[in-house]
């Protein structure tokens, strides 16, 4: 009889229980072609993306964006069509967080680019953005927002858009979509990693943070002293995030997922490959744009981004005949494959043109700016106090990253110039 009342009860557990899985994916910034990533040809591809996340839709998944959708200057595919996909994915997404690139062909251009789209654009503390969404499926309300980071006011200079703190308005939208009924709550982005755990520590009633704008990867783990799950898909659609929440009695019960490569296992949306297909070879053709796809030099074997940072370092501390060369690694985000390079190529790998500065400082400042890490350096092993050094880096570096006290010298350069032999 007891065997029995068990075999009933689980029996009814399990009938009343429901799982919701939710896709996520973040930082595409116009990579619509496959391409070399991690060691890997033919990574990526938003035709495959598209084709998984509309089998995956038809099987009742929600589906959300974490931002950057565009990024100006590269690739070319960015300049050339903009938000072009961004209508493919209607009905596909659920909402979408606005990230710090949405804004840089201007708002009333990002406007255009929204007025589009069937799925809100959220930002908590963004001025003029829908805060969050709440979502009914198998029986189950699941809130989703998003906030913009604390860097934004830096990144993004727009006039009319305002950043509040991200924490204070994670809090009470939190409150809001609890005093609302939700039955979980999932978090979209856009800030660093790091500032996601420090939200997840400060913010009860997260259950889950889908992680973006850092291009970090990480599988789903929880965030120490929290309840709350952490997934990051990396960039450019390489990876989904897929999570399944599994509820009983309306309380979340489980947090389980990982990451979906999008490689050719997936296959394609046919209209959207053709879709691609077509806007890749116009833009090849273009006269405004051939150029970027003139082979510039050959690689005879592949550098992985943490190479290609060591080796433009090295060539910028040469080109401006500096003692040291330091570059944030956020500076570069793809790796190149062996053989022939093009200018298209070494932007997506340097998508930022940034301009190539030196400063006279001394060696306690030297040490101060190398002790924020983050950086590739290329130098001397050991820096003295007592003597001056040139060091060669970044505008952004200089004046952002880590606000250089001395005044900064252009050299006339950009960084990517230290690989094509040429100036501005």
């Amino acid at each position: 009889m007891r065997k029995l009342l068990l075999a009933l009860l689980f029996t009814t557990t399990a009938a009343h229980a429901q799982t919701v899985p939710v896709l996520h994916f973040s930082d595409y910034h116009s990579h619509a072609l496959p391409f070399y990533s991690e060691g890997r040809e033919s990574q990526g591809g938003i035709a495959r993306a598209v084709a998984y996340l509309k089998r995956e839709k038809a099987k009742g998944a929600l589906v959300f964006s974490g931002g950057d959708m565009i990024n100006k200057g590269s690739p070319a595919w960015s300049d050339r069509y903009t938000c072009a996909e961004w209508p493919w994915l209607n009905n596909l997404v659920d909402a979408m967080a606005f990230g710090n690139h949405e804004a840089d062909y201007g708002l009333e251009a990002y406007e255009r680019c929204a007025d589009r789209l069937t799925y809100p654009v959220l930002s908590a503390n963004t001025t003029g953005f829908r805060r969050a969404r709440i979502i009914e499926t198998r029986g189950v309300k699941l809130g989703v927002f998003a906030v913009a980071g604390d860097d934004f006011p830096q990144l993004v200079k727009q006039p009319g858009l305002v950043f509040s703190d991200p924490v204070a308005a994670a809090r009470e939208t939190v409150r809001e979509l609890r005093a609302a009924g939700v039955d979980a709550i999932v978090m979209i982005g856009h800030q660093h990693t790091e500032q996601d755990y420090e939200l997840a520590q400060a913010v009860e009633g997260i259950d889950v943070i889908f992680g973006s704008h850092s291009h970090h990867k990480q599988t789903l783990t929880q965030i120490p002293g929290t309840r709350t799950w952490f997934i990051a898909p990396f960039q450019y659609l390489t990876y989904i995030s897929r999570v399944e929440l599994t509820f009983a009695e309306g309380r979340l019960t489980a947090v389980t997922g990982g990451l979906v490569p999008v490689d050719a296992t997936l296959g394609e949306d046919e209209e959207v490959a053709r879709k691609v297909a077509r806007m890749q070879s116009d833009l090849e053709t273009d006269p405004r744009y051939r150029e970027l796809f003139v082979p510039l030099f050959t690689l005879p074997s592949a550098l992985t981004v943490e190479a290609l940072g060591a080796r433009t370092v090295k060539l910028m501390r040469e080109s401006a005949q500096a003692d040291v060369a330091l570059s944030t690694t956020s500076s570069f985000r793809q790796p190149l494959p062996a053989g022939v390079i093009t200018m298209d190529m070494l932007m997506a790998a340097l998508p930022y043109d940034n301009a190539l500065v030196v400063c006279t400082m001394g060696g306690a400042e030297l040490r101060r700016v190398l002790a924020q890490g983050d950086a590739y350096v290329d130098g001397p092993a050991s820096i003295r106090d007592d003597r001056t050094y040139r060091v060669a880096t970044t505008d952004y570096a200089a004046h952002v990253a880590y606000k250089f006290t001395c005044k900064p010298e252009d050299t006339g350069k950009k960084v990517r110039g230290v690989w094509t032999g040429k100036e501005r």
